[in-house]
């Protein structure tokens, strides 16, 4: 069932490229983007994450926290965001659990999607059509910013 504005964000818990978990739970009290994409390294997803990475600065003086998802490994998303200098979190869902949890599961892949959740866990925009090259301003114009 896909998710909606007012609808609250599935719990979820998934550890970044890194090895460090994050989680609904954790980000209580804490607005967030996370943004779900097919593939590390590739034309489209890479100008979306550069969109993140070159307004960053934006993002992090409204207090926002950026998260990519795909269903790469752990290995592609630290090649990938070292290649690009990605400042956010790139979580891995190999399994595909955050994908199905989230209704963007491609069958294999991740459906270009973006939610923004707000500090109590309720999402506040989704984003099913994305120019990828200017998406991240794209947000910021959305809430204001």
């Amino acid at each position: 069932m896909a998710l909606n504005v007012g609808d609250k964000a599935p719990a979820f818990s998934a550890k970044d490229a890194n090895g460090n978990t994050v989680s609904l739970a954790g980000l209580s009290g804490k607005k967030f983007v996370i943004y779900f994409y097919p593939k590390d390294d590739t034309p489209g997803c890479t100008k979306e994450a550069c969109s993140f990475r070159d307004n960053w600065g934006t993002y992090r003086a409204q207090g926002i926290e950026v998260y990519g998802v795909s269903r790469d490994d752990a290995a592609s998303h630290q090649a990938f965001a070292s290649k690009y200098e990605l400042p956010f979190s790139l979580l891995v869902d190999t399994d595909g659990s955050l994908s199905r949890a989230f209704d963007v599961d491609g069958g294999g892949y991740a459906k270009r999607v973006t939610f923004i959740v707000g500090p109590d866990g309720t999402i506040e925009q989704v984003y099913t059509t994305v120019n990828t090259a200017t998406h991240a301003t794209d947000i910021l114009e959305t809430i204001g910013a």
